[in-house]
């Protein structure tokens, strides 16, 4: 992301959110605390395997949270993805200040059941 500039002139100030991640036998979930970051202000990637999100907390959104503070919040999070995903049915969305990020795994890489016959 480009080092952009707020009214002030000043760079915004670069942190990482934190992000929960949990797997399950169908998908893999990734919470990140986002709070006060609008969905305009957000971008979602995947790019030869790795997704990453990035984006801009303006101060302005958070009101109370941040007064006395002159800064917007740069923030930016990447991981790399394990081969057996379904990239195409990725979904983000962004709701109460948490993006959540759900992967599906390949139907290939799921585990199945094998049944058992006697002959």
């Amino acid at each position: 992301m480009n080092q952009q500039k707020t009214a002030e002139n000043k760079p915004p100030r670069s942190v990482a959110p934190p992000v929960d991640i949990y797997e399950s036998q169908e998908d893999f979930l990734l919470l990140a605390d986002l709070p006060g970051v609008q969905k305009a202000d957000l971008t979602v990637r995947l790019d030869q395997g790795e997704l990453s999100f990035e984006g801009l907390r303006k101060r302005q959104a958070q009101g109370e949270l941040l007064a006395g503070r002159d800064e917007d919040i740069l923030f930016r999070r990447a991981f790399t993805l394990p081969g057996g995903i379904d990239a195409d049915k990725i979904e983000a969305n962004l709701n109460s200040g948490v993006l959540r990020l759900r992967i599906p795994k390949a139907a290939a890489f799921k585990p199945r059941q094998i049944a058992v016959t006697s002959s």
